[in-house]
C-alpha cells in the first residue's frame, strides 16, 4: 500500500495540472468532477525499493472556489482568471516502512535496520499564488507540516508554458522546492532516537530540489481525455549522500499515463 502511495506522491499536479493551466487560454475547463485510472512507474531512491510500476486512480474536482487535485486541494481566496491566491492543503506521502528497505543495503551504508524507525506520512497546509498569461504560468507556494510529523516547511516556485499541437496540449515545466532542515532531516537523515540507539548521525540540513517535467493531455471524445507525463527531480548532494538512499540515487524519475472522464 505504501508503495502505491509513494508513486502517487511523485506525480502530484501532472495528471491534473491541465485543469488549471488551460484557463490561461481557450478552451477553459468547465467546473466539475473528473475520475480516471493511470499507470505510474517510478524509481525510488531508497535502498532496496527499486523501480515500481503500479495502477492508481486519478480524481479531481474544480468548483468556483473549492478544488481537489489528487493528494492536494484548497480554496481560491482570490481568482481573477489571470491571478489566483489559494489556501492549500496537501498530503505529504514521503513516508516509508524500514521493513520495505534492504537491510543488507542499509548495512553497506553503515546503518543497522533493526535500530531504525519508520517514517510517517504528513499533512501540509499553506498558501499558493499563480500568475497566468501569454508568457505561461508562474506558481509559488509555501507549505508547513501541520501534523508535527517532521515539523518542517517547504517553499516552491514553478514555471509552466502551454503548447498546443492539433488536439494535444503539452505542458513543459521547471521548478525548484526549498525544504527546511526539519523536513529533510526527517525523511533523509537519522533521527535523534535512532542516534541514541547507536546509529550514526546524518542531518543533511535544508536543501533545494530542482525538477523538470512535461505533461500532455488530449481529448478522446466529448468527456474522455488522455493524460500523461514525465518528471525528474534532481537530488542535491546533501540528500543523495543520505545513508538511507542508494549510492547512485542522484534523482527521482517518474512516468505515468492514463485516461480520465469528466462529469
Amino acid at each position: 500500500m505504501k508503495a502505491a502511495l509513494a508513486l502517487f506522491a511523485l506525480i502530484p499536479g501532472l495528471a491534473l495540472a491541465q485543469v488549471r493551466d488551460e484557463r490561461a487560454g481557450p478552451p477553459a475547463q468547465p467546473p466539475g468532477w473528473s475520475l480516471g485510472v493511470a499507470i505510474a512507474a517510478a524509481d525510488s531512491p531508497y535502498v532496496g525499493e527499486g523501480a515500481r510500476v503500479l495502477p492508481f486512480p486519478t480524481f479531481a474536482y474544480e468548483g468556483e472556489r473549492l478544488f481537489l487535485r489528487g493528494i492536494a486541494g484548497g480554496i481560491h481566496l482570490v481568482d481573477t482568471g489571470a491571478f489566483q491566491l489559494d489556501g492549500l492543503v496537501s498530503a505529504r506521502l514521503d513516508g516509508f516502512d524500514i521493513d520495505d528497505l534492504s537491510a543488507s543495503g542499509l548495512a553497506d551504508n553503515g546503518l543497522d535496520a533493526r535500530l531504525l524507525d519508520d517514517r510517517d506520512h504528513g499533512l501540509d497546509a499553506g498558501i499558493g499564488a499563480s500568475w497566468s498569461g501569454s508568457f505561461g504560468r508562474v506558481r509559488v507556494h509555501a507549505l508547513a507540516d501541520v501534523t508535527d510529523t517532521s515539523g518542517g516547511h517547504e517553499f516552491g516556485v514553478e514555471y509552466t508554458y502551454m503548447l498546443r499541437s492539433g488536439a494535444w496540449t503539452i505542458l513543459p515545466s521547471a521548478g525548484v522546492r526549498w525544504m527546511s532542515k526539519d523536513l529533510t532531516n526527517y525523511y533523509f537523515g537519522t533521527l535523534d532516537a535512532e542516534v541514541a540507539r547507536g546509529v550514526s548521525r546524518y542531518n543533511p540540513g535544508s536543501a533545494a530540489v530542482p525538477s523538470l517535467s512535461v505533461a500532455a493531455t488530449r481529448p478522446l471524445g466529448e468527456r474522455w481525455s488522455f493524460i500523461g507525463g514525465f518528471t525528474y527531480r534532481l537530488l542535491p548532494d546533501e540528500l543523495s549522500d543520505s545513508p538511507l538512499l542508494e549510492r547512485d540515487a542522484d534523482g527521482i524519475p517518474s512516468l505515468f499515463g492514463g485516461v480520465s472522464y469528466r462529469f
